[in-house]
């Protein structure tokens, strides 16, 4: 008898430590509900946990076994079950974070103490961190050599899923409720979970938005993302599974067609990146990547904190900011163009920490990844690997104005702007007051002035980078 411990990989398909245990089977299934893990949780992605971990049973279920759950520290839970179903080992997939490489390490001295053998699995990406390296042997901090690798190294075919013979007759508890874990129901909408969902997603995309995924990906009105970074994040597919359907969609065509598929593996690779800086570099989740000589001297106090709060609630004045932070909390998700948007207007137009952003998403994201996340909110911070030159600063209102021109997706998002022309709406920060009251009476006054903390973020930074001299700027 085996034990399986599910974390970050809910489904039962293209799943390598789950098939590695049923070659040794029969498996129970397991689930432990860690309070460590859950202190770090928002309500979006606990609800989509829980819905995951409810289509996964039923899986379990419909072949003749069951996901067997407890709550508690997998470093008594895990040899407990191990105990009481006379398993001689546990499997288990790996996770890259420094936390949770210090839990499954404690857990690997806990069942050795149990005298059960402890058996961890590659499956969350491709290819393993620190695998793909420079020639020196040392981690990529840039994203262009490391994709190149990535690209050519051959990439495993997925899985099938145990057969019923493989499993454990087992009989499961009941899954505990949004509120039996402490938490109240998300105010967004998220999105449902299971295998089965992610597929449709997947299907769906690869059926047509696939091939225009590079020319239309950062229009956010247009859909044409494939909406599968919750699935990613919480595994209810698995990564061998997603690479071999985009690989056959490029197979069937040529040209552009199959260079919009390739650029859409390339977002595949820049998760696996992402994921080896952090393993590589643990510290990052709160501590920047590239350092500075002086402390950037990010903007505090009530002032800040008005601001602060102002961009968590999309009332920043910026119409392609708010309409962003406005779909976070009604989806639990947002466009990837409008995260970079949002990212640099927090910590390049506000001047505020970026650790503010990502603890806010990482709060409100169905699909918050600490690798994706953190590299995303430090490349726009300018503080990470391959990070944005930090005299490069997005402006808001060119950035909606290019990539929402019909500003239908602020429509969507921020109705006191619907039916609003939309030269009005990429002009708000220049319309006079009474402008702005005649056509949207209801929605805020810019927040700052752009171009006045556009300076002001050139001058923080050359101050961090000792390059700043009084009496000096333009």
């Amino acid at each position: 008898m085996r034990l399986f411990w599910h974390r970050r990989d809910l489904r039962a398909a293209d799943n390598r430590g789950l098939a590695a245990a049923a070659e040794a089977g029969p498996v129970v299934p397991v689930f432990v509900f860690d309070d460590a893990v859950l202190e770090h949780a928002g309500p979006p992605r606990v609800r989509f946990m829980l819905d995951a971990l409810s289509a996964l049973r039923e899986w379990y279920r419909d072949h003749g076994s069951d996901l067997v759950t407890v709550r508690g520290d997998p470093r008594e839970e895990l040899p407990a079950l191990a105990a009481a179903h006379d398993a001689e080992a546990v499997h288990w997939n790996e996770d890259y974070s420094g936390l949770a490489r210090e839990r499954d390490a404690a857990v690997r001295r806990a069942l050795a103490d149990a005298d059960v053998g402890r058996h961890d699995h590659q499956d969350l990406v491709h290819h393993e961190p620190g695998s793909i390296t420079t020639n020196a042997g040392d981690p990529y901090s840039v994203f262009t050599y490391f994709w190149k690798k990535w690209r050519d190294r051959g990439k495993e075919d997925p899985l099938p899923a145990p057969d019923t013979s493989d499993l454990a007759d087992v009989s499961g508890d009941p899954l505990p409720s949004i509120e039996d874990l402490g938490f109240s129901e998300p105010e967004a909408t998220v999105q449902p979970a299971g295998t089965e969902y992610a597929r449709q997603r997947l299907d769906a995309f690869l059926d047509e938005a696939v091939y225009d995924y590079e020319d239309r990906r950062d229009y956010p009105a247009d859909e044409n993302t494939s909406r599968l970074s919750t699935d990613l994040k919480w595994g209810t597919i698995g990564v061998r599974e997603v690479y071999e359907k985009t690989a056959e969609a490029r197979a069937q065509v040529a040209g552009d067609d199959a260079d919009s598929v390739e650029e859409f593996q390339s977002q595949l690779a820049w998760r696996e990146f992402y994921t080896q800086v952090l393993w590589a570099h643990p510290h990052v989740v709160s501590d920047n990547y590239k350092e500075y000589e002086q402390e950037i001297g990010w903007r505090t106090g009530s002032r800040a904190q008005q601001d602060l709060q102002a961009w968590k609630d999309g009332l920043t004045g910026y119409p392609i900011v708010d309409a962003g932070m406005r779909q976070l909390r009604q989806e639990a998700y947002m466009h990837n163009r409008v995260r970079m948007i949002v990212a640099s207007f927090l910590t390049k137009d506000l001047l505020i920490d970026w650790r503010e952003g990502y603890d806010w998403f990482r709060e409100k994201l169905a699909d918050h990844d600490t690798a994706n996340d953190n590299g995303g909110w430090q490349w726009a911070a300018s503080t990470g690997t391959d990070a944005q030159p930090y005299f490069r600063i997005f402006n808001p209102m060119t950035q909606g104005e290019r990539y929402d021109p019909d500003a239908e997706y602020i429509a969507e998002y921020v109705p006191e702007l619907e039916g609003v022309p939309a030269d009005d709406v990429h002009s708000w920060h220049e319309l006079s007051v009474g402008r702005r009251r005649e056509v949207a009476p209801e929605y805020p006054d810019p927040v700052v002035d752009h171009s006045e903390m556009r300076e002001e973020a050139l001058e923080m930074f050359e101050r961090a980078r000792g390059e700043y001299e009084e009496g000096t700027a333009d």
